[in-house]
């Protein structure tokens, strides 16, 4: 029998810092990869009180190639999440930019660019899945991201009064065999300076927190804490300094599983900590949605150079169907996809995306049914049934 738990989880808003910086990361790779599909990038941000540091690596295919205007794009970036008022201590207009983007180390360049494409770094990435949701994310950040999300559209449609643009949330699930409930939903909202606390929170709570509880099937919360620790007027880059790939639990899986450490902003997808971590997240997706598992972990791993992993790995938790092996499943999977990096980009059109990495930089990499994700489709889902009859 399943023992009783309560697992939490957190996210974040576009406003907070770390994922200004993820953004702006990302919306230089974009920019890149709009001049050149080939070009191999890595950009990472830092940011303080109307100060921006910019800085990494950029390799494009063709020496004539010139790396697009990235004070610019960061500028067009803060503009896009909302940071408009110097007043916020962190504005587009005013925050002094530094460029130290600059060439890509040779070795690294040398290692990729073969005839077969191999890793860009040597890693582990983890992905994961699970029937609790529809998306097949966690239930605990599943809706983390949708209060925040939601919290975020409501500010920039005027329809949340006086909210700023960092926000965070956090959500306690309780597991039970007899019933899963939500024990305490927390959210932490910047404001403005002068604004009414009581009508400020039940705003938050009609409007955020009971559209998206209901979203998922609940009809209550046992208790909701709203900006705990009193007022929140300084945010953003002015109340604490952000980096690239600081969340990188809130990009995954909200710790309900495991991470092997990378980052994914900035990162052109020859790099594995990104793009093999869509395809773990693929490969799990199917496995859950073919019956075979309630819960599922995969990870794969990988050293620089070469295109094949090291290492192909199965978890189900004890929650493996009747029938059905984990060396069977392992061996279905192994004939089902594809593991080399060029495959991948390929096979998720990742270096022509119909999304925009920048638009994966705050919400989460997985789920996200609104951005039709090419790792969340199943679309070979009958072909690993198929290789799956045959193993058992």
């Amino acid at each position: 029998m399943k023992q009783d738990y309560y697992f939490t989880s957190e996210s974040v808003s576009e406003g907070h810092p770390d994922k200004v910086c993820d953004q702006i990361s990302d919306a230089v790779l974009d920019a890149c990869l709009a001049l050149d599909p080939l070009a191999h990038v890595a950009i990472e941000c830092f940011a303080a009180e109307q100060k921006l540091l910019i800085g990494g690596e950029i390799k494009f295919s063709n020496p004539s190639l010139q790396k697009p205007d990235v004070q610019a794009i960061a500028r067009q970036v803060l503009t896009r999440i909302g940071y408009t008022d110097s007043r916020l201590g962190f504005s587009a207009s005013d925050v002094v930019i530094h460029d130290w983007v600059q060439a890509q180390s040779e070795d690294i360049n040398q290692a990729v660019n073969r005839d077969e494409v191999g890793a860009g770094d040597q890693g582990l990435m983890f992905g994961f899945a699970t029937n609790e949701t529809q998306t097949r994310m966690p239930l605990p950040i599943a809706m983390a991201h949708a209060l925040v999300q939601r919290a975020s559209l409501l500010r920039k449609q005027g329809k949340l009064r006086d909210a700023l643009p960092d926000m965070k949330s956090q959500v306690t699930v309780y597991y039970s065999d007899e019933k899963t409930s939500l024990d305490h939903i927390v959210m932490s909202i910047q404001h403005q300076e002068s604004f009414h606390e009581a009508q400020f929170k039940a705003d938050v709570i009609k409007e955020v927190i009971h559209p998206v509880i209901r979203a998922f099937g609940f009809e209550s919360v046992r208790l909701i804490s709203i900006n705990p620790s009193g007022k929140f007027t300084i945010g953003g880059p002015k109340g604490d300094t952000g980096l690239t790939g600081r969340k990188i639990i809130v990009d995954t899986y909200g710790g309900y599983a495991r991470h092997g450490g990378g980052a994914f902003s900035g990162k052109d997808p020859t790099k594995v900590d990104r793009s093999a971590a869509y395809l773990a997240r693929y490969i799990a997706n199917h496995v859950v949605a073919a019956g075979v598992a309630d819960k599922v972990e995969v990870q794969l791993a990988y050293m620089i150079g070469v295109a094949q992993p090291v290492s192909i790995s199965l978890f189900t938790f004890d929650t493996l169907q009747p029938g059905y092996e984990e060396k069977d499943v392992l061996s279905a999977i192994q004939k089902t996809f594809f593991f080399k990096p060029a495959e991948i980009m390929r096979h998720f059109s990742l270096t022509k995306p119909s999304f925009k990495y920048q638009d994966l930089a705050a919400y989460g990499h997985f789920g996200r049914p609104e951005l039709a994700l090419p790792w969340e489709a199943l679309d070979r889902l009958d072909l690993f049934k198929s290789h799956l009859e045959k193993a058992k």
